[in-house]
């Protein structure tokens, strides 16, 4: 089935799979095109074979690089002409324990790639295109945001900043240009595996709906929030979890 172009542009960091790709597939299947970001050449090169070259390029990067948000931003405009839509999604994680031994610069790194890479190209792509022109924003926070999260709360806190700064940048490019979160809970991607790996069934029953996340989900959840169904909806964060905030009550 041909798809109809849209005439709408997408720059997705760290799209090259995972949660990135499932937005880039959801927003090519609706007839968006895209630019993805991502370290690895050949990973990217894998990813804009499968959505078509006719739809994606590719930039190849670290997204705390501020020289490589440049580029990227450059290079989609040089290719599209536009970027009307921004998912936020490159994110680190690594380090595991807790918080009272955390390495304070393991923190900077985890806060330089999760929060400031995020508003260093959302600061870009507002100059370069959707300050005139109009468009959103889609960052990528996390349950871990939201709640306690144990033995990841260099990234928890990360992400609870990225939930702000979405407040923040919802207030100040209104209203022009929407901005809103998605806080996912465990999906399944190389990036979560450490978390199910070995133990999925185990750590799908605690979720209502008996399951853990698939990127899709996020896909779907991502082309809601830039798409025209959500024209009044502006500095919120969507919980995605299956359910799982649910056993949070009492009793």
């Amino acid at each position: 089935m041909t798809v109809q172009d849209s005439g709408k542009v997408a720059l997705i960091t760290g799209g090259s799979r995972g949660i990135g790709y499932g937005i880039a597939e959801a927003l090519v299947a609706r007839g968006d095109r895209v630019c993805i970001t991502g370290r690895g050449e050949d990973a990217l090169k894998a990813a804009v074979e499968r959505l078509g070259a006719d739809r994606a390029i590719a930039v190849a990067g670290k997204a705390h690089d501020e020289a490589h948000r440049g580029v990227a931003v450059e290079r989609t405009m040089e290719a599209f002409g536009r970027v009307d839509f921004l998912i936020n999604n490159a994110g680190t994680n690594p380090v595991f324990g807790p918080i009272a031994e955390l390495d304070l610069n393991v923190a900077r790194k985890v806060f330089e790639t999760n929060v400031l890479s995020a508003l260093g190209f959302a600061q870009l792509t507002w100059k370069a295109w959707q300050k005139e022109n109009g468009g959103a924003i889609v960052n990528i926070a996390s349950v871990a945001g939201v709640s306690a999260s144990p033995f990841i709360g260099a990234y928890g806190i990360s992400k609870a900043a990225m939930v702000n700064l979405t407040l923040q940048l919802a207030h100040e490019f209104a209203p022009v240009v929407r901005v809103n979160t998605i806080a996912p809970a465990v999906v399944k991607t190389k990036f979560a595996q450490a978390l199910y790996e070995g133990r999925e069934e185990e750590a799908a029953a605690a979720y209502p709906l008996g399951r853990l996340g698939m990127p899709e989900d996020i896909g779907g959840a991502a082309a809601f929030l830039t798409s025209s169904q959500s024209d009044w909806i502006t500095g919120q964060t969507l919980v995605v979890d299956g359910g799982i905030f649910l056993n949070a009550g009492v009793g």
